[in-house]
């Protein structure tokens, strides 16, 4: 089983084994369509419902889950619990939320217990297999995945508010961080704002270490830097 392998290791010929829960039939049945393109994932399990999930995870041991983040019994935050009830009975279970809903604050629910092994999508983006690929890689191998347009949606209103979590940043590194939350690698964003990508590097660095990220890899300091960045527009 891939569980036995540590997170994010895969023998040659052995897939990402995927639990699917969907309690919409039409998304449902076109998910299933996009995984069965994917030569490197296996759908093990469909549920439609939070009690269904929980079992399927149990009797498969999944690598990903995802789930939508409403479905029976509540159709409220059940994606979201269930993230947060895996990361303690299944550790090494990867979620993929997806959701209809691009505010910030289900993301931040999401990533209240960390980070890794955790994506958050919109819906409207499942119909592009290659992100959605990604999603499911990403958090198989312990990465997280923030959905752009979350982040960019936020973006104008949060460079407009002060926040106390951000004090510690001079304007030129809340810039970056900025183009960091609308999901900018180091050379876009040393073009947006007319800089090299050596001091986009160097902005970068003293972010981590003002935000006390410099102990965590570089992927999830760039996620947790945006966790950040929006939860201080709660604040």
């Amino acid at each position: 089983m891939t569980g036995a392998l540590p997170r994010g290791v895969y023998a040659a010929g052995m897939s990402i084994r995927v639990v699917l829960a969907e309690d919409s039939y039409l998304v449902r049945e076109g998910v299933k369509l996009l995984l069965a393109e994917l030569d490197d994932v296996e759908l093990v399990a469909v549920v439609e419902d939070l009690d269904g999930l929980y079992a399927a995870v149990d009797e498969h041991n999944p690598d990903v889950v995802l789930t939508d983040i409403r479905m029976p019994p509540t159709g409220t935050d059940e994606g979201i619990r269930a993230a947060e009830r895996l990361r303690e009975s299944h550790p090494d279970t990867g979620v993929v939320v997806l959701s209809q809903y691009a505010d910030a604050s289900y993301a931040l629910s999401l990533f209240d217990s960390g980070s890794q092994g955790r994506a958050y999508l919109l819906k409207e983006r499942v119909g592009d297999i290659d992100q959605l690929h990604e999603a499911i890689r990403a958090v198989a191998a312990g990465g997280s995945v923030i959905d752009p347009k979350v982040v960019d949606s936020l973006v104008v209103a949060r460079t407009s508010q002060p926040s106390s979590s951000l004090d510690r940043l001079t304007p030129r590194e809340t810039e970056v961080l900025a183009e960091i939350a609308k999901g900018k690698n180091n050379s876009a964003i040393a073009g947006a704002l007319f800089v090299t990508e050596r001091a986009v590097e160097k902005h970068i660095n003293s972010i981590f270490d003002k935000l006390d990220l410099s102990n965590e890899g570089d992927t999830h300091r760039r996620v947790q830097a945006v966790l950040v960045f929006l939860g201080a527009q709660s604040d």
